[in-house]
């Protein structure tokens, strides 16, 4: 039998007993002196309406509700384009030298508010990522540098380009070496201003530096394949999918794309009875390996020997040469048995930037038939062109004084390189130092000059992340600050007319407009290219590349793997921070971990075996080679003798929000083998008697023994369709109720949400975060339980209870390698609604069409409704949140708050709130179909989480019209929803999830308890 936690607390409880839970002690203020009342009704909110009567406390908070004076301004000249009141989309593109993802952005009245995906991109499909989504609110982060300077001091752009050109052309009469220092461009435009600004200044050369380096990868490939590229992955075309320290879901290569087609091969019906198979090896609990089928926990050092296992026990099959290996830690045999059954199905993927690493890989997927089917180079990916080896040679350029300028472009090694100081000294001997930074970062403060680049939703771009697929990016405000895009700063050195969005055209006229006959016109061709935000050439079947078996034969001594005996730790991206290029977003530093749930931080992951072995305690701050200081936080999954870390904290040169966050890891990187890795070995810890307090959601709510994630295998799915979910054909036998089922004559909303495609990505967190302008609180508040996200990811562990010797004795379930499971959860408008009934002055009415409304001028702040809400999707209000410079996010000043939706109330003090199933999108679209005299059709709403999710696991919609996605799902016999049993009838279905693997007969779930 199956249990479910959140946290080890709550497995501790599961174990040993449920806590005795101490009922609050009764206030009274009897027997108490004067001064002793004073002090005991300053206590709390609580006991202060305790004391003063209901009706004075709901009068004070009523009175707090009082809205705030706005004043508005009108339009002179009203812009042709722009109606008040209602908003305008422009096709558009992200790409930060890590993430890229054409988007649509929203504008109302002149300001970008929302980020969406654009549904017209065959790569992502309209999917979109938490920090694709917080994007939009970095354009007004007011940490931003909004001025050039020079020497660290304010200057103009006068006189920055007068100094920078004349230092250029002095360098280049006198045979000096230029050197442009770049993040992986993908604009086809950039590199041929690049070849343009070296034609004015021969001796420029282009050096691409990435955070996160795939540079062994495009190595590997040219060793092996004969191509230095980085191949198209087709995930969706697999039916056993291998991943090796690979979070291809979270934050490898390209995870919108991959998440889209993993999502695709784990979709069941009646018409699509299997699904995919995924095995997962890494050394760290990754929001892939939660997803994961089969999970193995490795440490790093194994994973080279496990790949040398897993190849030669295949290459024994093919008849191919093998190498000496030790013995694998892990049984394989079933891994190569489902492998070989699956030839040209199956795809093997690292992400481990070792150049050995990767040639294995390529070795297993050739020899199972998987290139050309799984993975090919018909369309090679660019996003990922930095060059390690390259990087290293400029350090040592720069020391010898070989490099007299650099120009540094979206690039940070100050910050994110492991050898920041070498790096750092080299800089001071370079003669021109630019920097064309976003933010006076810490590389920009020691340059000479910064010139301050845009925001990419102020400029003009354009982009091929894959070869033959273009996008456009175009302005979408006039520019905030006293910025200039980097590209026009390039044309403006090298003396270059016109602006760089003209240039843009130039290129798209004489490169891309040639290859179209069915425009005559290039505006035409360029106004569609610009309005779809995606153009698409045909490409060329390709022959194979034939697998080069030399290499690793002659580079067998390099298949040995190094044992360490220290422990090990693992440098990883979080969802929300990554690279840490984003850190100043207060949304961002806010998201939940998908796996640990805690904000604000990051800290030492270990697992809790090792932990208490070695006398560590959560929270306890231990120093780890004697140099960074970091809380310690058990981790379930965490492989013993292992330990993971998170890089992008520990800014201090980047806004409010982010500096002193967290520490700064990327130094304990290094190189290996030609390439930057970042996985460690060998390292030492002590405790240092101190603790640091974390801050987590995942001890919020419990489960309390109920049955609320349902899940079986496929196994038993293809024998009965609602294996996993029987409980709830019992919950419907039983249901009882003396009040009258509510009925609906016209639309009746819901929301399914399908637990085999939701991957806990937290996407859709931040696109509600976004549209519903819910307030940032800071890590004190978190840490009181007072999170205001309306959607929660709620992530479970589960591992098989094991048998009991007697009904009284006490079993353990080790917490080492859990299963996971990741459930959305927000208000679940019951059509009979606990809230509705205990609410004194009816502020959450019910609507006609199924909603549970929020009056939010009606709340008095009782919270009544929380307290009787089974689900806890209700928030309320504490403080003030804007204008409050006790909370100094993005409601704390004239520019952050640009980015608030119009068309949602900003919440006072006082007041609870909820999700409202996007109530202003319905009445949005339900008046564009009556203007346009048709009916609604199904997907013409859709909530801002629906819309976000890269994998659609969401779908929202008319339960009331049986052939809408939402009825569908409804109908479907794995459908159940939350608490059932209480008979809320919610209107948020949940579909079970089905796991790819052998049943397990103690895998059955409770049904009473």
């Amino acid at each position: 039998m199956k249990k479910y936690w959140k946290s080890l607390e709550e497995l501790k409880d599961i174990t040993e007993g449920h806590q005795e839970i101490k009922p609050e002690p009764e206030f009274s203020i009897e027997g108490l002196s004067e001064q002793e009342v004073s002090d005991k009704l300053k206590s709390n909110r609580r006991d202060f309406l305790k004391f003063l009567g209901f009706s004075v406390g709901t009068a004070a908070i009523a009175s707090s509700c009082e809205q705030p004076v706005r004043k508005a301004i009108p339009y002179l000249n009203k812009p042709e384009n722009i109606t008040p009141g209602m908003a305008n989309y422009y096709a558009s593109t992200f790409y930060d030298g890590h993430d890229f993802c054409p988007v649509v952005v929203k504008v109302r009245d002149g300001r970008p508010i929302k980020i969406e995906g654009n549904e017209l991109s065959k790569i992502t499909n309209g999917g979109t990522s938490a920090r694709i989504q917080a994007s939009v609110l970095n354009l007004y982060d007011t940490g931003r540098l909004q001025f050039p300077l020079k020497n660290g001091t304010k200057t103009t752009w006068a006189e920055v380009d007068s100094d920078i050109k004349t230092k250029l052309e002095q360098i280049a009469a006198e045979d000096g070496r230029i050197v442009i220092l770049s993040s992986t461009v993908i604009s086809p435009s950039m590199i041929k201003l690049f070849e343009d600004f070296g034609a004015q200044y021969p001796t420029t050369e282009v050096i691409y530096y990435d955070t996160i380096s795939f540079s062994a990868m495009r190595m590997a490939n040219l060793q092996t394949l004969g191509k230095a590229e980085i191949p198209s992955y087709r995930f969706d075309k697999a039916d056993i999918i291998v991943g090796f320290n690979c979070d291809f879901l979270g934050s490898w290569l390209s995870p919108i794309e991959f998440a889209k087609q993993y999502a695709k091969t784990r979709e069941l019906s009646e018409t699509k009875p299997s699904m995919s198979k995924h095995y997962q090896f890494e050394s760290y609990m990754s929001l892939t390996g939660s997803n994961a089928d089969e999970r193995y926990s490795i440490k790093p050092s194994d994973e080279l020997t496990i790949l040398l296992n897993l190849y030669n026990k295949i290459a024994e099959k093919s008849s191919m040469p093998t190498f000496e290996a030790e013995a694998s830690p892990v049984d394989l045999d079933h891994l190569v048995e489902d492998l070989l059954y699956h030839q040209s199905g199956s795809l093997v993927v690292s992400g481990t930037n070792d150049v050995y690493i990767q040639a294995l890989v390529n070795g297993i997927n050739f020899l199972l038939a998987n290139l050309g089917a799984t993975f090919h180079f018909e369309r090679t990916l660019n996003t990922k062109r930095g060059d390690d080896l390259a990087f290293e040679v400029l350090i040592e350029r720069m020391n010898t004084g070989d490099i007299d300028a650099l120009l540094m472009y979206n690039v940070n090694p100050s910050y994110d390189y492991f050898n920041a100081e070498a790096f750092n000294a080299a800089l001071q001997k370079v003669e021109l130092s630019v920097s064309l930074s976003e933010y006076n970062d810490e590389t920009a403060k020691l340059a000479k000059y910064v010139c301050p680049d845009h925001h990419y939703l102020e400029s003009w771009n354009d982009a091929e992340a894959y070869s033959g697929i273009y996008n456009l990016a175009q302005p979408t405000i006039q520019p905030l600050f006293n910025t200039r895009q980097a590209s026009d700063s390039l044309m403006k050195w090298a003396g270059m007319d016109g602006d760089y969005h003209t240039y843009i055209k130039k290129y798209w006229e004489n490169y891309l407009f040639a290859t179209q006959e069915k425009y005559v016109i290039f505006n035409n061709f360029w106004n569609r290219s610009l309005q779809d935000g995606v153009f698409r050439l045909e490409q060329s079947t390709l022959a194979c590349p034939l697998y080069d078996f030399e290499f690793l034969g002659a580079n067998v001594d390099k298949l040995k793997p190094t044992k360490s005996e220290g422990l090990e730790i693992v440098l990883y991206e979080k969802m929300g921070i990554g690279t840490g290029k984003m850190a100043n977003n207060p949304w961002l530093q806010e998201l939940p971990d998908p796996i640990s749930k805690a904000v604000w931080d990051n800290y030492l992951a270990v697992s809790p075996k090792y932990a208490k072995e070695n006398g560590i305690t959560q929270e306890d701050v231990v120093k780890i080679n004697g140099e960074i200081e970091l809380p310690v936080m058990y981790q379930p999954g965490q492989p013993y003798g292992t330990a993971s870390v998170a890089i992008g904290y520990g800014r201090h040169e980047i806004g409010k929000v982010a500096n002193g966050v967290g520490k700064n890891v990327f130094g304990w990187a290094g190189m290996k083998n030609g390439s930057r890795q970042f996985a460690i070995k060998t390292v030492s810890f002590e405790k240092t008697g101190e603790t640091y307090p974390l801050a987590t959601t995942q001890t919020y709510h419990s489960m309390e023994g109920r049955p609320i994630v349902r899940e079986t295998v496929l196994e038993k799915w293809k024998e009965k369709a609602n294996s996993g979910n029987e409980l709830h054909e019992m919950n419907e036998k039983k249901a009882v109720t003396l009040y009258k089922k509510p009925e609906y004559e016209g639309f009746h909303w819901g929301l399914g949400i399908d637990l085999n495609k939701c991957i806990g990505c937290s996407a859709c967190v931040i696109a509600c975060q976004a549209e519903n302008n819910i307030a940032v609180i800071g890590k004190k508040e978190v840490k009181n339980k007072r999170i205001m996200h309306w959607l929660r990811i709620d992530r479970y562990y589960s591992l098989s209870e094991p048998e009991r010797p007697g009904p009284d004795s006490i079993y353990k379930i080790e917490p080492e390698n859990p299963e996971v499971v990741h459930q959305p959860v927000m208000c679940q408008h019951c059509d009979n609604a606990p809230c509705e009934n205990v609410c004194p002055v009816a502020a959450t009415p019910h609507s006609k069409e199924g909603l549970n409304q929020m009056a939010y001028n009606r709340c008095i702040g009782t919270r009544y409704c929380m307290n009787n809400c089974p689900y806890r999707v209700r928030r309320f209000n504490w403080y003030r949140f804007v204008d409050n410079d006790k909370f100094d996010f993005n409601q704390n000043d004239k520019i952050s708050k640009m980015v608030l939706n119009p068309d949602v109330v900003v919440r006072e003090r006082g007041v609870v709130e909820k999700c409202s199933f996007c109530v202003q999108r319905i009445q949005e679209k339900k008046l564009d179909a009556k203007k346009e005299n048709r009916l609604l059709k199904d997907g013409d709403i859709k909530t801002a989480c629906e819309q976000a999710c890269p994998t659609k696991a969401l779908v929202f919609g008319d339960m009331n019209n049986k052939d809408t996605r939402v009825a569908v799902a409804k109908a479907d016999p794995r459908t159940y929803n939350l608490l059932e049993e209480l008979h809320t009838l919610a209107s948020v279905n949940y579909l079970t999830k089905v796991r790819n693997k052998a049943a397990d007969p103690n895998d059955e779930h409770e049904t009473s308890h």
